[in-house]
């Protein structure tokens, strides 16, 4: 087990992108695993995994190494030799790493690790929410939860194949899968791999998607034929997911606010052949008019802080600030009065978010049915689903019922 010196350089380039230049993790480790096509599999690993994990202790590995941002190069040398001595990696004899204090780094993480907000590596103004919101108990296991790496889950494209099928498809290509319990279209992976590069994600036969964002659309209990709206589709791993169990019968309605995310929607929707989705931009609020009172279902997936998906996203710890869950909570609030004028009498509604903080999931359900609009609803069910509990990611979702005309009146 020895560190490789083109292998580093581009971990501390590619840290340099996310912590400096504020670029994304998972487009800057995408774009490393490209930059040497003799790597094999177990090179392009390291380089994502260790990036990934530098983003996930950056705050604990800052304070064992004494560095503050803005990191310079030397600082990230600094962290990435505090990583390489916390996962017992031999420090080789490069000036970049010469004199690191390997006693004094073990010791600094033992003394720094007994502060929950340094074991755990956020910010101190999320653990004080995460307090607030869950208690403390529900929240130490929960954020230590959301520090394990997330595992890879697919879920069966059903209008190509069965999870079978799917599953001794991929046998072949010697990738191994498991089942789920109670989830009938995942897979997860025994080990990490590129799935993306196989024949049989270009020919449609799945997508990548955690178990408990499978949950949702089975939550909405659609049935072929429907008219369905999605109305914070994005990309559309649930919209896809929703089409799939139409079988391609009805009307399913894709909407966002932006065009290049209904772009990518486009062309995924073709891989999986999925051909009864229409997609529209919201870009007037004609758009909603249209459509109040006409659909049997409406999900609204709502935009919200991610804090069910730090496992997923790890540097979403240090891009969230305070200000924007004050801000997205409001925007929660006006998209369910607005979005939920779009179920008709007797249809359904879903509301989900991938938070676990009830400010953002019950909370804001319970208000709703306070309001005018909300009044003409009955609360079916809800699902609370921490990560600490299921091994997933965190989320939410609320079933609504539109009540008929006359029971209304």
């Amino acid at each position: 087990m020895r560190l490789h010196r083109n292998l580093v350089y581009t971990t501390i380039d590619s840290l340099n992108a996310i912590f400096n230049e504020g670029e994304y993790a998972d487009k800057v480790v995408a774009r490393a695993l490209k930059k040497d096509k003799r790597w094999g599999s177990s090179d392009r690993k390291f380089v994502a995994e260790t990036i990934y994990e530098i983003v996930r202790w950056k705050r604990l590995y800052a304070e064992i190494a004494e560095v503050k941002e803005p990191f310079n190069r030397e600082n990230l040398w600094r962290m990435f030799a505090v990583w390489a001595v916390l996962r017992g990696y031999p420090i080789p004899d490069w000036k970049q790493l010469e004199g690191t204090p390997e006693r004094k780094i073990k010791g600094r993480f033992d003394e720094l690790s007994k502060i929950r907000a340094l074991k755990e590596s956020i910010p101190d103004w999320m653990d004080e929410l995460g307090v607030k919101e869950l208690g403390e108990k529900v929240w130490s296991t929960e954020i230590a939860a959301q520090n394990q790496p997330a595992k890879v889950i697919l879920r069966t494209n059903t209008l190509k194949g069965t999870k079978e099928s799917l599953r001794n498809t991929l046998m072949d290509l010697n990738i191994e899968t498991e089942y789920l319990k109670d989830q009938p279209e995942a897979l997860v992976l025994k080990e990490r791999a590129n799935v993306f590069l196989t024949d049989a994600f270009k020919q449609g036969l799945f997508e990548v998607q955690d178990a408990n964002s499978q949950l949702v659309a089975g939550f909405m209990d659609v049935k072929p034929g429907m008219r369905v709206v999605d109305t914070c589709a994005g990309a559309g791993g649930k919209t896809l997911h929703i089409a799939s169990l139409m079988e391609n019968k009805g009307q399913l309605i894709a909407m966002d606010l932006y065009e290049s995310k209904l772009k990518q929607l486009k062309l995924r929707a073709k891989r999986n052949g999925a051909f009864n989705i229409e997609y529209r931009i919201i870009d007037t609020t004609k758009v909603i008019k249209k459509l109040h009172e006409k659909a049997d279902r409406v999900l609204i997936d709502a935009p919200c802080s991610g804090l069910g998906v730090l496992k997923r996203n790890p540097d979403a710890k240090w891009k969230l600030q305070p200000e924007f869950i004050d801000n997205i909570r409001k925007v929660q609030a006006e998209v369910l009065e607005s979005y939920s004028k779009i179920v008709k009498p007797g249809g359904k509604l879903v509301y989900a978010t991938c938070s676990v903080l009830p400010s953002e999931n019950q909370e804001q359900v319970e208000k709703f049915l306070k309001t005018e609009i909300g009044k003409q609803f009955t609360f079916i069910k809800d699902r609370k689903i921490l990560a600490s509990e299921s091994g997933f990611d965190g989320f939410y979702m609320a079933l609504l019922e539109r009540k008929n005309a006359v029971a209304a009146e």
